[in-house]
This record gives structure tokens, C-alpha cells and sequence, in this order.
């Protein structure tokens, strides 16, 4: 079995990663890392959870430690870009762990948050900069930054990035990077506009693709609900109440939507926050905070918000609504049985969603069970206190800035009885990226 030490990498690069207890690389980073470390471009198929920071960000810094240059003035050696601020904030996370004994500069940059901070940062030039593109292209706009020493580029989540519209912005970046560079570019899937977008940056790249979009984590116990969409939130709340749960993601369709989840749960005693796009920095960063922290358990997000979001320990995954695209629903129970845990994904179908669900069954060669409402669901369903309707609003929106994603609401404390629901979910397994193959409970 190929260990990170048979691939070559520097030493201080390996013992940045035998301190976090890693010592196997996982599939995509097999593949990806001997071709990075000759300087070949690449292009990735990888979902999350594959682990594929590490395949861009171990190369990259064996690079570094091998060829020590000084900072350039206002710009970077390296650029990574990301859809969202959440995924940023991680990617700078782990290029700083993996760094640990290199002594470089890693900067994040980002909307949501005063630009004239990150001005002062970029002055000195940094070595690595995660940032988001509108940011990116405020402080290029400020002639604060430049790209023109750039020696490793990365675009990130691509096919987020055209979903939220960011496909005139990569554009104009790749106008304005060094025609010499080493590029890497990761979707998680691949269509034509995808692949069209890739070739833009892309010069004779490797492929590789791990964790193929069809399939879903054999650790996720797949169930299904039939409800009507008036009767979901009172269907959420009392299955929160009684299901034992670590840490839970539930998604709506809509920020509205997930603000209305939270208002119902905190009524019923449910603590819960919001995370979305009309959501301040500072606001969202407590909330994921306080999600990891266990403070509370319950997030409610929407699928933008939710990309990249990287917290261990999520036992749940709620579609409170489905997602009318069948690959969503695949990143979306990715959030959980990560690090070889089991997971439980549990989706509420109303009427109109029962094509959505057919869609995602016929992707995914899985046939979620079936879990029948709870036994006198409409008795205990009238019996849930109801938010007041001059409640103010979970947390005040801050200022936006085109690549502003995502947000939190207000910390409230958990509450409620813990009685036993049928979704069980098994012991956590031997740690590890989770997993790509199917578990199927039949088939159609």
C-alpha cells in the first residue's frame, strides 16, 4: 500500500503530516501528486470528502521547499480560488498545517469583511493566496494586487463556481495570469461547460477522477419520507427531538426557507442556526464555530452556503427539500460518514418531488428506505409551539460583496426529549476520506 513517504515528498512536508497522524494517501492524492511534482497541469474530477486539498496543496508545497524565493511585492507565487468564503478559510487552514515547518506566507482573502485589512496583508506579497474571485478582483480593481508573479494556479470547485455565476470574473483572471504557470483545475463533475472552461487554463494536463458523481457513501443509510411540504417542519422538529444526533445539516432551497426552519425549531426548544448568502463574515464564522464546537447541533443551509463546508462529527443529513438537481443530492449527503463514520441521510418528498427522488434513485442505483410517519403524527405535530410573528429576525445581514456566500443566526441552546426513532446509525469505523461506493438497499 503506497504511504506519503514513497511519493517523494520533502521531508518537512512529511513530518508536518505524520504530526496530524496522516501517513496514507488517499486515492485522488495517489494519483494527483507525481504528476504535480514534474509540474504537469492537471485536471481532477473529485468530490469532497476525497480528499483532494491535500492533492493539490502537498505538491505545491514540496515546490515551495525546493525552490525558496522571496515574496513578490503585491502579488503571490501561488493563487487558489474558491467559490465560497467558508471553503477558502479551510483551503488557507490546511496549506498552513501541511506548511507548518516551511515558513510560509498564507493569506486568505474574501468578501464580507473590510478590504483595507487585506490591503496591508498583500502589501509584503505573500506565498500562497486562497481567495474568492469577486474579492480577487477588488483588490486587482484598487491596483493593490497583481497576478503577474504567480507560478501555481488553482481553480477549485468549478462547477460551483459557474453555479454562482462566477464564469465572466474566471475569465478576466485568466487574462491577467503569467502565461508560464502550472495549473490545476477540480470539479466535481465534468459537462461540456465545465470542461470547455478548464481548457482556458489547462496546457496537455493529466486527468484524474476518483468518486464518480453517480455514487454516494456506502457509510450513508439512505431514508425517505413521504410528507406534504405544510407538515415538513413539523415532521423535522419532532424527529430532531427524538433522534439521537451528534451534529446535523439540514437543507433548504432557500435563505427564507432556512430562516423559517430555525425560527420553528428555537420555538419547539430545538437549538439551530441559519448559515446563507444575506449573512455577515463575522456572523457566519461564529455559526460554523459554533457548529464545530458543539454548542449547537443543528445548521440549517442552503447548498451554496453549505459547499465546502468541511466540520467532522455530522451524523445527519436532512433534506427538508429536495434538490431538483440529482448531483446535489449526492454533495449534500457527503456532508456526513466522513472519517470512516457511519451517517444517516434522511430526505421529507412531497407530491412535486417525488420525480426529483425517481431522478436521484436512478443516478444513484439506490433505493432509499421508506420511514412512515410517526404514530399519531398529527396530534403531536398541533402539539409544537408556534415562533410569534413579530419575532425579530435570527441575525442582521451585513454587507455584501459579490462573492459573499453563506451566513449564521443566532446561538440558541438545544433542548428536548431524546426518544428513540428508528434511524439508527452505527459506530464510527477506522479513520479515512470516506469512501465512493454504493450501499444498495435494491434496486428500481
Amino acid at each position: 500500500m503506497t504511504r506519503f513517504t514513497d511519493l517523494g515528498l520533502a521531508e518537512p512536508i512529511i513530518k508536518a503530516l505524520a504530526a496530524k497522524g496522516y501517513d496514507k494517501p488517499t486515492p485522488i492524492q495517489v494519483q494527483s501528486i507525481p504528476p504535480l511534482l514534474e509540474g504537469r497541469d492537471l485536471c481532477g474530477i473529485a468530490q469532497t470528502g476525497t480528499g483532494k486539498t491535500a492533492a493539490f496543496a502537498l505538491p505545491s508545497l514540496d515546490y515551495f521547499a525546493r525552490n525558496p524565493k522571496p515574496r513578490p511585492l503585491g502579488s503571490c507565487r501561488m493563487l487558489v480560488l474558491s467559490p465560497t468564503r467558508e471553503l477558502a478559510s479551510q483551503i488557507a487552514t490546511s496549506f498552513r498545517d501541511y506548511g507548518h515547518n516551511l515558513r510560509l506566507s498564507v493569506e486568505v482573502v474574501f468578501g464580507g469583511v473590510p478590504i483595507g485589512r487585506q490591503i496591508s496583508k498583500l502589501k509584503a506579497g505573500a506565498d500562497i493566496v486562497v481567495a474568492t474571485p469577486g474579492r480577487l478582483l477588488d483588490l486587482i480593481d484598487q491596483r493593490a494586487f497583481h497576478l503577474r508573479d504567480v507560478e501555481i494556479f488553482v481553480l477549485d470547485e468549478a462547477d460551483q463556481m459557474m453555479d454562482l455565476g462566477f464564469i465572466v470574473p474566471l475569465k478576466r483572471i485568466d487574462k491577467l495570469l503569467p502565461t508560464k504557470r502550472q495549473s490545476l483545475f477540480f470539479s466535481a463533475t465534468m459537462p461540456k461547460a465545465i470542461a470547455e472552461l478548464g481548457d482556458r487554463f489547462l496546457t496537455d494536463p493529466i486527468k484524474v477522477s476518483v468518486a464518480p458523481q453517480s455514487t454516494t457513501a456506502e457509510r450513508v443509510r439512505q431514508y425517505v419520507s413521504f410528507v406534504n411540504q405544510k407538515e415538513k417542519q413539523a415532521l423535522l422538529t419532532l424527529t430532531l427531538k427524538a433522534e439521537p444526533i451528534e451534529r446535523a445539516l439540514v437543507f433548504t432551497r432557500t435563505k427564507h426557507g432556512a430562516d423559517r426552519v430555525v425560527k420553528h425549531l428555537v420555538a419547539a426548544g430545538v437549538g439551530a442556526l441559519a448559515i446563507h448568502g444575506n449573512k455577515s463574515q463575522p456572523q457566519r464564522t461564529a455559526a460554523l464555530q459554533a457548529f464545530r464546537n458543539g454548542e449547537i447541533k443543528i445548521l440549517v443551509a442552503t447548498d451554496i452556503a453549505a459547499r465546502g463546508i468541511d466540520v467532522p462529527g455530522v451524523s445527519h443529513v436532512f433534506n427538508f427539500e429536495m434538490p431538483n438537481v440529482p448531483e446535489q443530492y449526492v454533495h449534500r449527503i457527503g456532508r456526513t460518514a466522513r472519517a470512516g463514520a457511519e451517517g444517516v441521510s434522511i430526505s421529507f418528498v412531497d407530491g412535486e418531488e417525488k420525480q426529483w427522488l425517481k431522478q436521484i434513485e436512478r443516478l444513484t442505483r439506490v433505493k432509499l428506505d421508506t420511514v412512515p410517519l410517526p404514530e399519531d403524527f398529527l396530534a403531536q405535530a398541533a402539539k409544537l409551539p408556534q415562533p410569534p410573528r413579530s419575532a425579530p429576525s435570527a441575525a442582521q445581514p451585513g454587507k455584501r460583496r459579490h462573492d459573499d456566500r453563506g451566513g449564521e443566526a443566532r446561538t440558541q441552546q438545544p433542548a428536548g426529549d431524546k426518544t428513540k426513532r428508528p434511524f439508527h446509525r452505527r459506530r464510527k469505523g477506522a479513520p479515512g476520506a470516506h469512501k465512493g461506493a454504493v450501499k444498495r438497499f435494491g434496486s428500481r
